[in-house]
């Protein structure tokens, strides 16, 4: 049986670490190529240019966030838990999105209006589960609780500073505690 390593994908791949590593400014096509062990023409072949390779590689990491997370439903505070432990465990993800913001600030990306949905998607879901209509507070309480999940992976060195006599791994139990206890006591007033 024949496995999908198929160039576009092994582009894919180094492109993601390549990335991840660099940004979108910093990362190199020959390196890209290196990587994947192709020639970097493929690159314009399969994606037009840099930036629209990085786009297609933001996209495939976004598809798989989603998938892997689902909706805000069920338990509120143990899915920000959940969106704590999801980032801690693809870091990958995490350093894309904040190249992303680097590089587009509050511009429009590339498919905009397809990320603006989902997530007005996630907005809706947990408008639903606090028993409400959407509106402009469950979306900025969406973003909240995203914050709260995502910024101890964002400045590993701030929790390190907080908590110094702590291991790596107790650290993260705590901060882990923290965040959905916030979530769990934010959720009641929100």
């Amino acid at each position: 049986m024949a496995t999908r390593n198929t160039t576009r994908d092994l582009l894919l791949a180094a492109a993601r670490e390549e990335f991840a590593d660099h940004g979108i400014a910093g990362a190199r096509v020959d390196a890209i190529a290196a990587r994947a062990g192709v020639n970097k023409e493929r690159i314009y072949g399969y994606f037009g240019s840099k930036e629209k390779l990085f786009d297609a590689v933001v996209t495939e990491a976004k598809a798989e966030h989603a998938q892997g997370l689902g909706l805000p439903e069920g338990d509120l505070a143990e899915y920000v838990g959940r969106l704590y432990d999801f980032h801690r465990d693809h870091p990958t993800l995490r350093r894309l999105m904040l190249w992303e913001a680097l590089y587009y600030g509050d511009r429009p990306v590339p498919d905009d209006d397809a990320r603006t949905r989902a997530y007005e998607a996630k907005a809706d879901a947990l408008a639903k589960a606090l028993g409400r209509d959407a509106d402009e507070q469950t979306a900025s309480t969406l973003m909240t609780l995203i914050g709260m999940a995502c910024w101890p992976h964002t400045m590993p060195q701030l929790a390190r500073f907080l908590l110094p006599d702590a291991s790596d791994e107790h650290r993260h139990e705590v901060m882990r505690a923290r965040v959905v206890e916030f979530a769990q006591h934010g959720l009641r007033e929100a």
